[in-house]
């Protein structure tokens, strides 16, 4: 049987960066929060055989969740309901710059590959390396992607012109 105690407290470690690596995924709280508890328990059923890297695994679990999410538009199956439920309070783990609006939506309008290898490159600072086997591809594959997703971000003209002034 897998070390509970290890296990809690590598998720009380852990927990706020996975969240805001979910978070800038998916662009909801929500939906992050699922993610994350989604891969810890993917993480949890094969805790003894993890040693070393293992908030990598579960970020890259995170990220292969995500893009499958994405891709079956899961969340237009939700049936809504008459009233919206209350709101949680989610701490914002983003700073408080100024152009993060513009930055956050730039990012929105990326594809989810794309916005995935920014995610992993510049907010939570992976190298190339560390990205590729994140997302289970080559290091050419990162570079490609990273380099795409930067131009599109310098052509998005509301994002440039807002950074210009």
């Amino acid at each position: 049987m897998a070390d509970r105690s290890e296990y809690d407290a590598f998720v009380e470690a852990s927990w706020h960066r996975l969240l805001r690596t979910a978070y800038l995924l998916a662009r909801d709280w929500g939906v992050a929060e699922d993610l994350v508890q989604t891969a810890l328990l993917k993480a949890w059923q094969v805790w003894p055989r993890l040693e070393a890297e293992r908030e990598a695994y579960v970020r890259k679990i995170i990220v292969h969740l995500h893009v499958s999410w994405w891709r079956r538009r899961w969340r237009q199956a939700e049936v809504t309901s008459g009233s919206p439920p209350d709101q949680a309070q989610a701490a914002d783990h983003m700073g408080r710059a100024d152009d993060r609006e513009l930055v956050w939506q730039a990012l929105g309008r990326l594809p989810a590959r794309q916005r995935a290898v920014i995610v992993l490159r510049f907010f939570e600072d992976l190298s190339e390396a560390q990205t590729a086997v994140t997302l289970d591809c080559s290091v050419g594959t990162v570079k490609s992607q990273a380099s795409r997703a930067l131009a599109k971000l310098r052509m998005d003209e509301s994002f440039a012109y807002d950074r210009r002034g």
